[in-house]
Formats: C-alpha cells, sequence, structure tokens
C-alpha cells in the first residue's frame, strides 16, 4: 500500500486516514531567527492579512527567499531614505554639533517618516 504520493508540481502528499495531506517541511536556508525587522514584520502580516499568499509562498518554497528580498530591500530603502531626508531637511553635523536636542528630536522625525514609507511601501501590502 502506498502512503505517499507526489503530484506535477513535486509536493509530496501522505496519506493521513482516507485523505492525502501535504507534506509540508520548513523549508533550508535562512532560519526566521536570522531575518531582520523588516522581515519579521512582512512574515507576520502575511500570516495575519494575507493566509493565502503565505500559503502558496510556503508551499512553492518561496516563503524565506522572499522574507529575505524584502528585509534587504527595506534595509537598503531605509539608508536611502534617511540620506535623502536628511538632505532636504538641512540636517548636518553643524547642527548636531551646536544643537544636539534639536538634532536628535530632527532625526527621530526623518527615521519615523521613513520607516512608514517603508512599511506602506514594502510591508504591508
Amino acid at each position: 500500500m502506498n502512503d505517499r504520493k507526489v503530484n506535477e508540481n513535486g509536493i509530496e502528499y501522505i496519506k493521513v486516514g482516507d485523505y492525502y495531506m501535504p507534506n509540508l517541511k520548513a523549508p533550508e536556508g535562512v532560519k526566521i531567527s536570522k531575518l531582520g525587522k523588516y522581515g519579521r514584520l512582512r512574515l507576520r502580516y502575511l500570516k495575519e492579512n494575507k493566509k493565502a499568499e503565505y500559503t502558496i509562498l510556503f508551499i512553492d518554497n518561496k516563503l524565506q527567499n522572499h522574507l529575505v528580498e524584502i528585509d534587504k530591500t527595506a534595509k537598503e530603502r531605509f539608508d536611502l531614505l534617511m540620506k535623502q531626508l536628511t538632505e532636504k531637511e538641512h540636517i548636518t553635523e553643524k547642527l548636531k554639533a551646536e544643537n544636539q536636542l534639536e538634532w536628535v528630536g530632527r532625526m527621530n522625525n526623518i527615521k519615523n517618516c521613513a520607516e512608514e514609507i517603508i512599511l506602506k511601501e514594502l510591508i504591508y501590502v
């Protein structure tokens, strides 16, 4: 009696009672714990709000690559936005030396703006 089958997509199924269930395993490669902030946020968003997309990525063994790519892209975008926004707002080392509290406040504001842009463009879509 054959309790295992493989479909045309390469997904293995095992017989459980009267039904064949997909034999899903965590994909090899990057561990979830090694993902950065944005990769973990994307994972949580997919699990909670886009269950079908999460399942498809998981079954096709593309979830890890997707999360790593989102994390990498978000970090690069964050660095670029921080640079662009500090230049636009004229936040310089001179300001930092003259008035640290104002510099910190303005940098925190820019950081929050950059984070919000990244969340809207990459994470929560």
